[in-house]
């Protein structure tokens, strides 16, 4: 059976992450297509805020106080959604965390601290988000992003590329026990590439140099594009920027050739000509940098390798015009060749 996924207008969507980067910016468009939304995040003043922001244009926007790390917490989040709206239709687990730092002066509590939000806040979600949704009229979809780290290996945020990898390991191997059910639930892994959110700023950084994502970046925006077409289509899984898919391949297609480029991207991670301070981040509490999409990095809000993913009809209008392209180029020789 497959999901009855509905426009946006008509859903109601729960979020977590919702007080920062795309989780935020998706929760703001979502809002503003008319779907009512839930924002879970730890932030409640974050949270307050956001609220009160959509709520002034128009949009309907609930709250509610949850570490996605605790599995009861997220049980009471998703009675909360139920109880507010009747129930929801997607189910976004989008919160994240990451710790810069060479794997060998990570400490463990910091490594099984991002496994705690990014790993198993994605379990806890999607566990409670399927058991309303697969019984639900029409089902609806679960979205879970991961991240182009889920696909290949980076130096200096181990703990976090080792989460994402479990992530996609997770979705993937759901999907299957979903469509063995016949279960009416879409399930989709959204990749992103770097994106200019503030996850430099929130991270805890051991490095004692800035903490950065390597460029090319992409915006915010893009990634709640993908998130909220996976919520009304189908999608087994979108990645986000087409440079960070070409890397994908490269991981992928040649690894050995990968891993002594990937080698030096430490400087990119941690910028060694910016000496900083350690700092303890969000890692294991909000740090009142909450309320914004945006980090100190700006990314592009254009990528046509996403776009042509999420609106197939882009790819095959290109298609169309290669093809009618391809064919005046020989025709032109042709007549050339018979004067």
């Amino acid at each position: 059976m497959k999901a009855q996924l509905k426009p946006l207008s008509e859903q109601v969507i729960v979020i977590t992450g919702a007080s920062s980067g795309h989780g935020l910016e998706t929760a703001r468009r979502a809002a503003a297509a008319g779907a009512r939304v839930v924002l879970i995040a730890r932030d409640g003043d974050a949270l307050a805020r956001v609220r009160d922001q959509i709520q002034t244009t128009g949009g309907t926007a609930v709250t509610f106080v949850a570490d996605v790390g605790q599995e009861e917490e997220v049980e009471r989040a998703a009675a909360f959604a139920i109880d507010h709206f009747g129930g929801f239709d997607t189910w976004v687990n989008n919160a994240g965390i990451g710790v810069y730092a060479a794997a060998l002066e990570t400490p463990t509590a910091d490594h099984r601290q991002v496994f705690e939000t990014n790993y198993w806040g994605v379990v806890y979600g999607s566990l409670a988000a399927l058991r309303h949704l697969k019984e639900k009229p029409g089902g609806g979809a679960l979205i879970n992003v991961g991240s182009i780290n889920s696909d290949m290996p980076s130096p200096v945020i181990s703990s976090y590329t080792a989460s994402k990898h479990a992530v996609k390991g997770f979705t993937d191997s759901l999907r299957l026990e979903m469509m063995a059910e016949g279960a009416p639930v879409s399930i989709t892994l959204i990749k992103p590439g770097p994106v200019g959110t503030p996850f430099p700023q929130h991270g805890r950084n051991l490095t004692g140099y800035k903490a950065q994502l390597p460029p090319p970046l992409y915006a915010p925006s893009l990634v709640a594009d993908a998130i909220l077409d996976a919520a009304q289509h189908p999608r087994r899984s979108l990645t986000v920027g087409g440079v960070g898919k070409l890397q994908v391949l490269g991981a992928q297609l040649v690894p050995l050739l990968f891993d002594r480029v990937a080698q030096n991207m430490g400087a990119l991670l941690a910028n060694p000509a910016q000496p900083v301070p350690v700092s303890p981040g969000n890692l294991y509490a909000p740090d009142g940098k909450d309320g914004v999409t945006e980090g100190e990095q700006k990314g592009r809000s254009v990528s046509a390798f996403t776009a042509t993913r999420t609106h197939p009809g882009i790819a095959l209008g290109a298609v169309a015009l290669a093809g009618a392209a391809l064919g005046l180029a020989v025709r032109a020789r042709g007549r050339k060749a018979e004067r």
